[in-house]
């Protein structure tokens, strides 16, 4: 390991990067000769979406916001390259820390490599293999483009091989996600969320949906929000609307039905004490697939694949089309059926972060 105090960049801007952060973040707290440099690049600007998530991740507030806000794929990855760029030739990282699969990821991978510094990828390898979804662009590109690829699962390290990523630069870590969730869940439990709403455990339904392929097309949102209306006649539906989807309902005049729960998007420990009492958990999240196969939830993805396939091959969750027929049928047969026992998968035991530092921390960072 080189003599001076090493310094990581870590690079987040949307919700599910914040999870992935948190633990890593807690670790390197515990090393005084690693100087760990937080840029929020502001993909996810809404309070609810990221300031919220900080404090309640315990996550100090980022060294630096690049307030890149909305705009088209193109145009956001763009500002955030902009702007990046000179964050790291003022702080001279010798790693740029990426997680997940979002536009920031993708943005500063880009930026990272072509200042040739070396680039570490939080949850790599995962693919849908369906690139009509941004998320595998960006993920296909930023492996590509990566010198330490930590992945969660082993099918994860089949994938980066299968592309041509040499084997010493996979490192199977597993799912720094879990590790939030096992530090926060007795906090989750606390919160009492189903029961502050009334809801009885075991009984009701969370719901969110975010994805392009369901909010953006008109008949298809309309047909999942009047399946989700039939889906409260059997069960009470907690919907956490994620804000474009509040506006794509609002631009095209749709109505709710006044039994569903709506709610605005969660703090992590009381979506967490939510999704831990749920009946079933209906959604398009990739994070959320991953937290119920933790927790033993029945979840239901209403996407045509997964990155995740461990979720559905070892976990509790089932792809479902985005029809009223499938969504009806899936709540009714997860309600219906006795609980899941909660699965065991490799590595999904709450110490990926520390893996992770080992890593970056012990460790020379080369260039490939």
């Amino acid at each position: 390991m080189s003599a001076h105090r090493r310094t990581l960049l870590s690079v987040v801007g949307a919700r599910p990067n914040f999870m992935k952060l948190a633990p890593l973040v807690w670790q390197l707290a515990r090393r005084p000769d690693v100087r760990h440099v937080i840029v929020h690049t502001g993909q996810h600007y809404d309070a609810n979406m990221s300031d919220a998530f900080f404090t309640n991740l315990g996550v100090p507030d980022p060294d630096c916001t690049l307030g890149v806000g909305s705009g088209s794929h193109a145009v956001q990855t763009a500002t955030i390259m902009q702007r990046f760029e000179a964050i790291c030739t003022e702080t001279h990282p010798d790693c740029v820390v990426l997680y997940g699969d979002v536009n920031s990821t993708l943005a500063a991978a880009l930026v990272a490599a072509k200042l040739r510094i070396p680039v570490a990828h939080v949850e790599a390898g995962l693919r849908s293999r369906d690139r009509a979804m941004p998320e595998e662009i960006n993920r296909i590109v930023t492996d590509q483009l990566s010198d330490i690829l930590f992945t969660p699962s082993r099918d994860a390290d089949a994938n980066l091989r299968a592309e041509g990523i040499p084997a010493d630069r996979i490192q199977f870590v597993g799912n720094i996600m879990i590790d939030s969730l096992e530090r926060l869940l007795p906090d989750a439990l606390r919160a009492h969320a189903a029961a502050r709403r009334g809801l009885t455990a075991h009984e009701y339904v969370v719901v969110t949906l975010h994805r392009p392929s369901n909010v953006d097309d008109l008949p298809t949102l309309r047909g999942l929000l009047e399946a989700l209306g039939k889906v409260s006649e059997l069960a009470p539906v907690c919907f956490a609307v994620h804000p474009r989807t509040r506006v794509r309902i609002r631009d095209a005049g749709l109505e709710l039905s006044p039994r569903l729960l709506l709610e605005d998007p969660l703090p992590y420990t009381e979506m967490l004490s939510l999704v831990h009492s749920a009946g079933v958990v209906l959604t398009d999240s990739g994070g959320l697939q991953e937290e119920t196969t933790y927790l033993g939830v029945p979840c239901l993805t209403v996407r045509p694949n997964t990155e995740r396939p461990v979720t559905i091959t070892a976990g509790t969750n089932r792809l479902i089309a985005p029809t009223g027929a499938s969504v009806l049928q899936g709540v009714r047969a997860a309600l219906d059926a006795p609980r899941p026992a909660r699965p065991v998968i490799e590595r999904w035991d709450g110490h990926a972060a520390e893996r992770i530092a080992a890593v970056l921390c012990d460790t020379e960072i080369a260039m490939s």
